[in-house]
């Protein structure tokens, strides 16, 4: 299955969430989410700096993660940034396409 790196950022609402029902309880939503989309969550952690929440998940299709960063954010307590994760098997299998293409100015 596909593997997701999910950047969460709390918005004010979502930090009084958290400081409400804890860590723990927001571990839990983003588990039965990406349940409820066909996925799961390799791993949940809380980051000092510029992102709250790291998240890896495994879902079905750009389709579902699309959905689960979609939903989340459209709940008003977060936003999302969602990056598609390549194992190093699908880079050699990229690295051995061969593929047609013609810079620029050449």
């Amino acid at each position: 299955m596909p593997k997701y790196l999910l950047q969460v950022n709390y918005t004010l609402d979502g930090v009084r969430g958290v400081l409400a029902k804890g860590g723990s309880a927001r571990k839990a939503a983003a588990t039965a989410a990406a349940k409820s989309a066909g996925g799961k969550l390799e791993s949940f952690y809380f980051a000092f700096g510029t992102t709250d929440v790291y998240v890896v998940a495994d879902m079905p299709s750009n389709a579902a993660a699309a959905a689960l960063a979609l939903t989340v954010s459209g709940g008003g307590g977060a936003t999302v940034d969602t990056t598609v994760l390549l194992a190093p098997e699908e880079i050699d299998e990229a690295a051995k396409a061969q593929v047609k293409y013609q810079p620029p100015g050449s």
